[in-house]
């Protein structure tokens, strides 16, 4: 018997006959294009797919991919994908969200369903501000921020997306950067054969209401000092020469910006990026400019033993296997029952 040769799919099968409805210039038709290269290099059949959005800008994704979708309500994202995923563990979820729906108003979905490890990829479009909603600050926005809502700048202390995750009990904590189409679809296909929760953390511009906040990070006169491209394995190397690194200081138990050849540093100095390791793991997640590189990347990569899908669907199989009960009139019947004339 002929076996069928298996679909190829491209980007283009991805793509839905929608307008794209996004300003001009935004970040997020990088991202858009990055992951229907990506699900075609996967090579999902598109029935198999599902992408579940809050609102927002982000929140559009679904009607740009041509796969099943469902455009929720604010914040409440995962908590529909976690449906999804417990009705058919066989269908590939990804999660789209920005970063006021994911870690404002949807932050104890975002928690409940990284500490539960479901089996969804989650990307966040992190912007440093609200952009549907006309500018005001978010979450991730920086210090001195000016916005509609903070026009003297903002006091609020931001938080780090990929920290927040981590200690969540996220086991898949990644950040790629919108422009960055060498680099992403590896960190998505990564977040994708990974088994259970995957955070993927996007650096954004929106070029309406918070252009350039990454500039300094991402600007290619910069890029080489500003980020750091981690990898299993290899040496956190960074720098126009790639000659800086990152170093342990274990007397003040913190990483540290050395160079190689200088002041007796060696290659032997160097950290080996070990994606298991937890605590590197955040240290490389909360370093930022002008102090250290960006870390872009897989950081963290741990996976557990059963995912909180697989077990679910075990117990499930487990109640039935056991069950002494064959009909829901024997069910309603059962335990502790009582009637009331």
């Amino acid at each position: 018997m002929n076996q069928q040769a298996p679909i190829v799919y491209k980007p283009k099968d991805f793509a839905t006959d929608q307008e794209v409805r996004w300003c001009p210039g935004c970040g997020d038709y990088a991202i858009l294009k990055g992951v229907q290269k990506t699900l075609a290099e996967i090579g999902t059949a598109p029935e198999n797919v599902v992408f579940v959005s809050g609102i927002g800008c982000a929140a559009r994704f679904p009607y740009y991919i041509e796969t099943y979708g469902f455009h929720t309500i604010h914040g409440r994202a995962p908590a529909v994908a976690t449906g999804v995923k417990l009705a058919n563990p066989d269908l590939d979820v990804w999660l789209v969200s920005g970063d006021g729906d994911a870690m404002s108003i949807g932050g104890n979905h975002m928690m409940h369903l990284l500490r539960r490890n479901i089996d969804v990829n989650y990307l966040i479009f992190n912007n440093e501000i609200y952009g549907l909603t006309k500018g005001q600050y978010s979450p991730t926005s920086r210090l001195g921020t000016r916005s509609p809502s903070t026009p003297a700048g903002s006091i609020d202390a931001p938080v780090s997306a990929c920290g927040l995750a981590l200690g969540a009990g996220g086991r898949f904590v990644a950040r790629g950067i919108d422009r960055g189409q060498k680099d992403l679809p590896g960190i998505l296909k990564a977040a994708h054969a990974h088994k259970g929760a995957s955070f993927v953390e996007i650096l954004q511009n929106c070029i309406v209401y918070n252009d350039g906040v990454f500039d300094g990070v991402v600007d290619k006169s910069v890029a080489g000092e500003a980020q750091i491209h981690v990898k299993h394995g290899e040496p956190l190397r960074f720098g126009a020469d790639n000659a800086k690194g990152l170093r342990f200081n274990a007397k003040a138990m913190r990483l540290e910006v050395v160079t190689v050849g200088e002041d007796g540093v060696s290659e032997d100095d160097i950290i080996i990026h070990d994606q298991t390791n937890l605590a590197l793991a955040q240290m490389l997640a909360a370093m930022d400019r002008p102090d250290f590189p960006v870390a872009v990347g897989v950081i963290y990569d741990n996976p557990a033993d059963v995912t909180y899908d697989q077990a679910v669907r075990a117990q499930n199989e487990s109640a039935k296997a056991d069950a002494k009960i064959t009909s829901i009139d024997q069910l309603l019947r059962s335990g502790a029952t009582w009637q009331v004339d």
